[in-house]
């Protein structure tokens, strides 16, 4: 199900953040510019998931419960 493809996507961008927050803590010198990217992966994770809740979520049906 498409609806599910995208869920899985979500939590893969979330993990993407972790690992550059990780990164940044590891390498001081680009740390700003990898938390900047990591926010802005979260942030994409996030419109996703309100996007699936919002339009997408009837089509899970009882699925989703």
């Amino acid at each position: 199900m498409p609806v599910t493809a995208i869920v899985q996507e979500i939590q893969r961008l979330y993990a993407v953040s972790v690992r550059l927050d990780s990164l940044a803590e590891q390498h001081p010198l680009v740390s700003e510019a990898l938390l900047v990217i990591s926010g802005s992966v979260r942030n994409t994770a996030t419109l996703l998931e309100v996007l699936v809740a919002t339009k997408m979520s009837p089509l899970l049906g009882d699925a989703a419960n």
